[in-house]
């Protein structure tokens, strides 16, 4: 899964409406949240055959939310400061 997301994003540049570097910046930034998922949700959260989950779901740390709200704020800093070539 995460080699398909950052596959797309790479193949977004062939499309012309979605070519920009900020696009790009800003869909790699979010990307990485899927690699994150990836290592605690497979891990720790879902059950299944290559997760530690065997007991009580543990809550989700609370640096989940902060770090979404910075990524967010970081692309709306980016879009603002952007600079059209």
């Amino acid at each position: 899964v995460s080699i398909l997301i950052y596959a797309a994003i790479l193949h977004l540049h062939y499309i012309k409406g979605l070519s920009s570097n900020f696009i790009f910046a800003s869909l790699s930034l979010v990307s990485y949240s899927s690699i994150i998922m990836t290592y605690f949700g497979v891990n720790y959260y879902l059950a299944g055959l290559h997760s530690y989950a065997a007991g009580d779901p543990i809550p989700i740390p609370t640096f989940v939310p902060i770090l979404s709200a910075v990524i967010f704020i970081t692309i709306l800093l980016g879009y603002k400061n952007r600079k059209i070539i």
